[in-house]
């Protein structure tokens, strides 16, 4: 395959890219899921494919055209990959490291160009700037490598080589005899290898993010941004199995949100919303680093508190009961003044999880029928 062929397909394969991401952000923005890195990444290949398009047009178009605009516009598709990937990765490195790397490597091409350096020593400033940003993408993909899967390595390798292809074939046009046909075209190929792992990283990225937030919305609660009941169930499971061994006993304390329909019917779910964000938030102040909160639905909430006695669990549920009662919570239309009651137990040995939570919401129950705003503690078996 010849380089004309090779350019012609490279800007037909980033425009077939940007005509599937077009009809792609127009379906995103309609679902409210469109993000900045899909923007950034429609960018770049809209970019790429203009700049081999114009070398594809060498010798068709003014010099001017076709070697330091088109460089210069290949130049920003390659670090706007980069930045998407980064954005994908949730790291936002353009204006810090890329747009500086990309300002340095458009003028340092363009006066080369200016002062007629042989097109072999253009050629190896393009390939080394071109090798940075793939680095640079590679990098990006990088992230999490002990935890990511084959095929996301498989990616990161395959960019890092290609990298090593391209920076190569930049240096050996150095060479006194230039640079051999066959390496010319196995530089272009890697190139093109490159358009293909970027898009496969980028999705990669995207997919594995999409996954991550699918599996942490099923264990955690998105406006609290707690442990659901599932995914508190979940942290409970071994302290259950534990309370069979000999050791200190772990408490149990769930806490309910007096009268707090009276906050909905008068002033609305978004004051609600922001009262049980606020109530949780003076919660975890009063918690250690080991204990655990969880939602499990409506203005109730269950605290798990490993290795704590069922007197020092009531003391620190008194603490949050006082907490709650002295915090105001600023709602958009009023100050809302709220109490919470709390039951409190420990796990024993034979609970499951059904007991042990029967035996907590008894105790809630209790103080809640003791006139609200109280802790009460789950009846102690005597042998």
């Amino acid at each position: 395959m010849d380089i004309k062929t090779l350019l012609l397909a490279l800007a037909l394969g980033n425009l077939s890219l940007c005509a599937a991401l077009f009809f792609f952000e127009a379906g995103a923005r309609r679902a409210g899921q469109a993000t900045h890195a899909h923007a950034t990444w429609a960018r770049a290949k809209q970019c790429q494919a203009l700049a081999w398009l114009l070398l594809y047009l060498r010798g068709d178009l003014p010099d001017m055209i076709t070697i330091p605009l088109a460089n210069a516009v290949l130049f920003a598709g390659f670090a706007l990959d980069a930045a998407a990937l980064w954005e994908q990765a949730g790291r936002r490195v353009w204006r810090s490291y890329l747009l500086p790397a990309l300002g340095a490597a458009i003028g340092i091409y363009s006066g080369a160009w200016l002062l007629q350096v042989p097109a072999g020593g253009r050629i190896a400033i393009a390939s080394l700037a071109a090798g940075f940003f793939f680095v640079a993408g590679a990098a990006a993909l990088g992230r999490g490598w002990r935890q990511g899967t084959a095929l996301r390595r498989y990616v990161v390798m395959l960019m890092l080589v290609l990298s090593v292809v391209v920076v190569g074939r930049g240096l050996l046009s150095l060479a006194p005899g230039g640079v051999q046909p066959l390496v010319v075209q196995l530089g272009m190929g890697a190139v093109y290898l490159m358009m293909l792992g970027n898009a496969f990283g980028y999705l990669l990225l995207a997919r594995e993010q999409e996954q991550a937030e699918l599996a942490r919305l099923e264990v955690v609660d998105p406006l609290t941004d707690v442990p659901n009941r599932r995914g508190f169930y979940n942290v409970l499971t071994p302290w259950i199995a534990l309370a069979r061994r000999p050791g200190m006993p772990t408490a149990l304390v769930i806490l309910n949100l007096d009268q707090f329909k009276r906050v909905n019917d008068s002033y609305g779910h978004t004051a609600g919303d922001v009262v049980l964000k606020a109530m949780v938030d003076v919660c975890k102040k009063q918690l250690r680093d080991s204990d655990q909160m969880g939602r499990l639905g409506g203005a109730e909430f269950a605290l798990l508190l490993p290795r704590t006695s069922l007197e020092d669990a009531s003391m620190v549920a008194e603490r949050i009961r006082n907490a709650v009662a002295a915090q105001p919570v600023k709602a958009e239309k009023a100050i809302i003044n709220m109490t919470a009651s709390l039951g409190v137990t420990t796990i024993r040995a034979e609970d499951s999880t059904v007991s042990l939570f029967k035996r907590a919401d008894e105790a809630l129950q209790a103080a809640k029928q003791a006139g609200r705003n109280r802790v009460m503690e789950a009846e102690v078996i005597k042998l």
